[in-house]
């Protein structure tokens, strides 16, 4: 039996009166790419966002349920800072630091107190290759992250999330801004990194997420609606709405 990366229980989250997910019942199992898919305010990034403490930003959150890490509950067993170390998050924007390629990679280490330039390089090194970006950057490590193209800045941003070794990647969205080439490496980075890391993506792409995803659930007006192999999601869906947003016919 799998034991549980994460797992979900009775979740709900809420912006104000709006009820962005409703008693939620999941678990992502470690190694997997789980793929998300939904029509706009399905709550895909609400959830996504609950699992880092993201959402504690906003004054308007609130949620019950359980969230757990390893068995332990995110909210009450560690802090933010701790469950982030543990769980990062790629935007659907790439937003890379005013400073150097390198200096991007090494900023998390740099904050956890990481001062010893050469385990620092190594840490920056690994990234960069994990995020299939070092062939094109080793060469200009000391210029601007700013000046990559987009498609670069956000495997940039896939390193910096990697400098901190977590156990969790959030994605949400991270191609939606992509050219198809660039889409296509941040994709076959994901597949290689499911060897070291749990990955949850959050896609409108639902071509995207029949080529990454092991699982795939389906997310409408809150409700996980149907959850399944992505192969099973996308050839014989058993709920009639998951059909009907795959063809197209909503969303």
């Amino acid at each position: 039996m799998v034991t549980a990366k994460i797992s979900c229980k009775k979740l709900n989250a809420w912006f104000g009166k709006v009820h962005s997910v409703r008693s939620l019942d999941l678990d992502i199992r470690p190694h997997e790419i789980f793929g998300i898919i939904g029509p706009a305010n399905s709550g895909k990034t609400t959830f996504l966002r609950t699992l880092n403490r993201m959402n504690d930003l906003d004054l308007h959150f609130r949620m019950d349920g359980e969230v757990l890490l390893d068995g332990q509950n995110i909210y009450a067993d560690m802090t933010a800072e701790a469950l982030r170390s543990k769980v990062g998050m790629v935007f659907a924007m790439p937003m890379p630091l005013p400073m150097s390629v390198f200096d991007n990679v090494a900023y998390g280490p740099r904050m956890h107190g990481m001062r010893d330039r050469k385990k620092l390089a190594e840490i920056v090194e690994r990234s960069l290759q994990e995020a299939f970006l070092w062939e094109e950057v080793k060469d200009r490590l000391g210029m601007s992250g700013m000046k990559l193209s987009g498609g670069q800045q956000q495997r940039l941003c896939i390193a910096r999330t990697l400098a901190l070794s977590p156990d969790v990647i959030l994605f949400d969205e991270p191609c939606s801004g992509l050219d198809p080439i660039s889409t296509a490496k941040v994709e076959e980075a994901m597949l290689i990194l499911k060897k070291e890391y749990t990955i949850i993506l959050v896609t409108n792409n639902i071509k995207q997420a029949a080529r990454v995803s092991g699982r795939t659930a389906f997310f409408l007006m809150g409700e996980l609606i149907e959850l399944d192999a992505t192969e099973k999601i996308f050839t014989a869906p058993k709920d009639k709405r998951t059909e009907d947003y795959i063809l197209g016919r909503f969303g």
